[in-house]
């Protein structure tokens, strides 16, 4: 690329001299866009006896394109020794170097010539200095970024739906003082009563309910003999476990699994229980128990606290006498063709989750916005429904609709994460990267953020991170990261993993092939991506990208 040109003021009247190109570069080379931008370096060197002690000169680069449009970069002024100035002072006998940075927008075309337009000046007297080109064409991949975006993905928001979920149910004992004996006024309390019916229902299996087992553990309070409090806490747990085989008989689940133990002391269980009690030495008490492992020392410490023993043994020590008995089963809710056989007869009989999880179920785009807007109908107070049918929208590049349904989500569920980085990706198919940078900041938790990051960060030309944000992302936008960020290998694979490929990803594959120097795979991408979307023909001719392989 030809650098700036050269003015040669004279000694005798000020008159110009030829202009020349060798004092002068330009970076990068060819220009290349960055955010909607083109940034360019310009380093330059004034030769000595160039620059006159009275002279002043004006340096300003303009980007001129094919269809007459120009963008200008900021002037940067020179002067010579015996101008009075704030700006850089070129010496008349030595010369001196410069650096000038710059940034034109970018105006959706590639065809543009970089110039260096001059004004310069001796003492009062003007010079006309003609406007030198420096740099030719631009490199406008990063822009593609635009193209990516329609085939990016919007942020669904997930049904929370489980066909098999963990459940467990409680039910406790309490015993009197050094007895083991079952009292029917506890078998009658609602606990076990609870318990009872909950294995008549899963035998009855009248709610999709499945027993995995039964646990069984038994305590005794930390205070007496340890040997004695070992044999009545293995003796409740023996008792406990024998009603429990009984109750499984009787449910008619007797194979069913049974998990028992006991606790000689529980002094885990005396802990929480003292924590959060309203006993008046209570942090003395725990202090004890921080402070001394062997049992028969900690309860000692403890008696000799007498009032707060009182304390315990009306308050605390009662209810570590117990047995525990837990049921441990699984919900089985209705299966994929349940549901869908549901949906068409009668979709008010579903929950929320499964009506969501139903449109997972398909792969036809408008069955799944059907199942979407019925949703939004039997509960209409749900905002996941509203949202997800705003990514539909998005996806067929209806932005006014599909904005329209996040400001819907946003009324019924106003913190919902998905809908702010859907606002995000709304606005940055609009161009407008401020704001997409502002609603996505407040998609935190949302479900996709990282391919919605990474598009965030393509557009305003951050490529190692995008490439970082696509992690395990296989589409257009995380391949053309990876073709910015020089990681040519990775985008090979990610574009041959495009799940629904079109023009842009095989227009991406016909960059790739001529950067790698592949013009015979680049010429074949290139007639694919033309074959679908003809307007790349007329981009590609003006693509320095394909110089080679679309002549």
């Amino acid at each position: 690329m030809s650098a700036a040109g050269l003015l040669l003021l004279t000694s005798c009247g000020g008159k110009l001299g030829p202009l020349s190109a060798d004092n002068f570069s330009v970076t990068p080379n060819p220009l290349e866009t960055q955010a909607g931008k083109v940034p360019a370096t310009i380093n330059g060197t004034f030769p000595e006896k160039y620059m006159k002690k009275k002279a002043v000169i004006t340096v300003t680069p303009e980007l001129r394109y094919a269809d007459g449009q120009v963008a200008k970069g900021e002037p940067t002024t020179f002067q010579g020794e015996k101008v009075y100035g704030n700006n850089q002072t070129i010496l008349y006998q030595v010369g001196g170097r410069y650096n000038i940075k710059t940034q034109f927008d970018y105006l959706d075309c590639n065809k543009a010539d970089m110039y260096l337009y001059f004004v310069a000046r001796v003492g009062s007297k003007p010079m006309y200095v003609p406007a030198v080109k420096v740099a030719e064409g631009i490199l406008a991949t990063s822009e593609l970024y635009k193209n990516t975006l329609k085939t990016a993905h919007a942020a669904i928001a997930p049904d929370a739906f489980q066909r098999i979920n963990a459940q467990k149910q409680q039910a406790n004992i309490q015993f009197l003082i050094q007895q083991a004996t079952l009292r029917q006024s506890e078998l009658k309390n609602n606990s076990v009563q609870e318990f009872v019916k909950l294995l008549e229902k899963i035998n009855n299996d009248r709610e999709g309910l499945n027993l995995k087992d039964v646990e069984v553990s038994a305590y005794a309070s930390p205070d007496g003999d340890l040997l004695m409090n070992e044999k009545l806490a293995a003796q409740r747990q023996q008792n406990t476990q024998q009603y429990v085989q009984q109750q499984l008989k009787k449910a008619k689940l007797a194979d069913a699994t049974i998990d028992a133990r006991y606790t000689a002391e529980d002094w885990d269980g005396f802990q929480e229980l003292v924590k959060a009690s309203n006993i008046q030495d209570k942090d003395v008490i725990l202090r004890v128990l921080s402070m001394y492992k062997d049992p028969q020392e900690r309860e000692q410490q403890i008696k000799n606290i007498s009032s707060a023993f009182r304390e315990l043994a009306d308050g605390i020590l009662p209810q570590l006498r117990r047995s525990r008995m837990i049921i441990n089963y699984e919900t089985v809710g209705r299966s994929d063709e349940q549901i869908q056989q549901q949906l068409k007869a009668d979709p008010t009989k579903l929950n929320v989750e499964e009506m969501l999880y139903a449109a997972t179920l398909t792969e036809d785009v408008e069955a799944k916005e059907d199942i979407y807007k019925l949703t939004t109908e039997v509960y209409p107070a749900d905002a996941r429904a509203f949202n997800n049918i705003a990514t539909m929208e998005f996806a067929k590049g209806n932005l006014d609709a599909a904005k329209k349904y996040v400001e819907q989500a946003q009324q019924v569920g106003a913190q919902l994460p998905e809908a702010a980085a859907n606002l995000g990706m709304i606005a940055l198919a609009k161009g407008d990267i401020a704001s997409a940078e502002n609603y996505i900041s407040q998609a935190t938790g949302a479900n996709g953020l990282g391919e919605i990051l990474g598009n965030l960060d393509l557009a305003k030309g951050n490529y190692a991170q995008a490439e970082q944000d696509f992690k395990d992302v296989y589409s257009n936008s995380a391949a053309l990261a990876q073709i910015l960020n020089k990681n040519y290998a990775s985008a090979a694979v990610t574009l041959k993993y495009v799940k629904n490929p079109d023009a842009t990803t095989d227009y991406l594959k016909a960059i790739l092939a001529a950067r790698m120097g592949n013009t015979v795979d680049a010429a074949t991408a290139l007639r694919d991506a033309v074959a679908k979307d003809s307007s790349y023909a007329k981009y590609a001719a003006t693509d320095l990208e394909l110089q080679k392989v679309a002549k």
